[in-house]
């Protein structure tokens, strides 16, 4: 591998793009996940599809389109972000209503222009499950530059987001306004998933966000502890799924995925033996 790494082009682009959505997605996973908000990675990478399939569709309708399928779905994957954000002011005593609707509506068009592309083909294939063939160098700069404005934003508006995720009404009362930090926080999700759907893909990306998160949670003794846990399981899933996707030659989102849960499986393992060590300690 490291002599394909060296001579193929598209095999750099993917491993680059692979350590930079091994670190914003866990990243930004750590505040999805404590504000108890998962599904939204699901409901905003299923909008991110039907950006997909549009751009698709118009290639295939109108032949040599100048925008590709990726930032189609990156503006759609904004879109839909915009409008959850507008569907909770509107719910605002459901406010958990907003994201099976974009849910559904991201399902819904991906269907509708599928269906009027002629269904599924080797692109969108990719798009759903990662390819490491499918990075160019524009992708790659595109997520470079989206990486590190997600990382400047973060560390910038740190000290809100945290408030936010912990205590609202603190929050609120302390000053922070609430609904902007809340609408900066969903679109740099949008941008996070829409970045990461090269490499795991659409269906699989959620996982990327959530299970580096849910396998710090049971070792990390705080959250700045858990954020770098997650961005270290996020990484090594990535690296070893690529790796691994690579030798036995299939999709690297699905072994990026598997990988994420076995480390998941041992950090739960682990808390369980350390319990029973600390429990035989005590008793004897």
């Amino acid at each position: 591998m490291l002599e394909s790494f060296i001579q193929l082009p598209f095999l750099r682009n993917a491993f680059l793009t692979g350590i930079l959505v091994g670190f914003i997605a866990p990243l930004l996973g750590t505040f999805i996940v404590v504000r108890r908000l998962s599904l939204i990675a699901d409901a905003l990478s299923h909008v991110t599809l039907s950006g997909i399939a549009f751009g698709l569709m118009l290639d295939k309708k109108l032949g040599g389109v100048a925008i590709t399928p990726f930032y189609t779905g990156i503006g759609f994957s904004v879109l839909g972000s915009i409008f959850i954000e507008q569907l909770r002011r509107v719910y605002k005593s459901y406010q958990e209503l907003a994201i099976p609707i974009i849910l559904s509506a991201g399902v819904g068009l991906s269907v509708i222009f599928i269906s009027i592309a002629n269904g599924f083909n080797q692109n969108l294939f990719n798009y759903l499950f990662g390819s490491v063939v499918a990075v160019s160098s524009t992708d790659l700069w595109t997520i470079l530059f989206i990486a590190i404005a997600v990382t400047i934003l973060i560390v910038i508006f740190y000290k809100e987001l945290f408030m936010l995720s912990f205590d609202e009404e603190h929050a609120v009362v302390s000053g922070i306004h609430a609904r902007r930090i809340h609408f900066l926080f969903i679109v740099l999700t949008a941008l996070v998933i829409a970045a990461s759907i090269r490499i795991v893909g659409v269906l699989l990306v959620s996982a990327l966000m959530t299970l580096p998160v849910a396998a710090s949670i049971r070792i990390a003794k705080g959250f700045k502890q858990t954020i770098m846990y997650s961005i270290l399981f996020g990484e090594a899933s990535v690296l070893i799924g690529q790796i691994a996707g690579y030798y036995f030659e299939i999709p690297p989102g699905g072994t990026i995925v598997l990988t994420a849960v076995l480390i998941l499986i041992g950090t739960i393992g682990f808390k369980r033996l350390k319990k029973r060590s600390s429990y035989k300690k005590v008793m004897s």
